[in-house]
């Protein structure tokens, strides 16, 4: 017999905006470990990051695109950060800038984030409809009906987050990036059937969809009655992925 699932089975994940950037060898200082990753980006201090070779490049000596490494230091204005192998560890030495390729290196926000405080979710698909209804047809007793195919999909989310006094978290990070200028690296993944095994999550045995997206708008809500909330609007930037079933 199946189970029915509750809300509890479900959970929001959470990659932050402004977390995914470029750059090539001509940005890196090998002698003072940095490198500029993009001015203004939103990086925080032990973000684990993960790097890409571009095509055909080579990342600078100390990097590897196998191994996530932590944001040491940030500098929004300059762009310039340093990094290391564990979080709040030593700075990590760059022995050469690396080698061009035929694209830029990449620099993401490694792994997506738990947010802890979200009272609920929502995910909304919808499909175009476009009418393709003919003239011309034989007249009878009763009106004719209008023909439609389907057209695109489009999809539209939000996400209830409380407001708590801790600034360092996911949830309050989400918040604040509705109004991070760039949006790039913004990706959610929407838990339906989340489950854990030994400490983390089972995607094969999950549901869940995941996207890129944006951030769209955030709305307050602050009465004596009930714990203060904030909704989250979203809508993907790209085609959501859809993993339903158990496999």
């Amino acid at each position: 017999m199946a189970t029915t699932l509750s809300g509890t089975s479900g959970a929001l994940y959470y990659k932050p905006a402004g977390t995914d950037s470029t750059f090539t060898a001509s940005n890196v200082t090998n002698a003072g470990n940095q490198i500029a990753i993009g001015a203004y980006r939103n990086f925080k201090v032990n973000d684990k990051v993960s790097f890409g070779t571009g095509t055909g490049g080579t990342l600078p000596g100390g990097l590897s695109a196998s191994t996530d490494v932590f944001i040491r230091t940030y500098d929004a204005a300059s762009g310039n950060a340093t990094f290391s192998a564990t979080s709040g560890g030593t700075e990590l030495a760059l022995s050469n800038d690396g080698t061009d390729g035929t694209t830029p290196f990449t620099i993401k926000f490694a792994e997506f984030q738990a947010v802890g405080a979200v009272r609920e979710w929502s995910f909304e698909i919808t499909r175009d409809e476009i009418d393709v209804t003919t003239i011309g047809q034989t007249l009878g007793q009763t009106a004719p009906f209008k023909t439609y195919i389907t057209g695109f999909a489009d999809g539209e989310g939000s996400a209830t987050i409380y407001t708590t006094d801790d600034d360092t978290t996911i949830a309050s990070r989400l918040v604040e990036d509705v109004i991070q200028r760039i949006q790039t690296g913004v990706q959610f993944k929407l838990y339906i059937d989340r489950v854990i095994s030994s400490g983390t999550v089972d995607d094969t045995a999950s549901r869940s969809i995941s996207m890129e997206a944006v951030l769209t708008s955030a709305s307050y809500s602050v009465n004596p009655d009930d714990a203060q909330s904030i909704e989250i609007a979203f809508r993907p930037s790209a085609a959501p992925t859809f993993d339903l079933a158990k496999t």
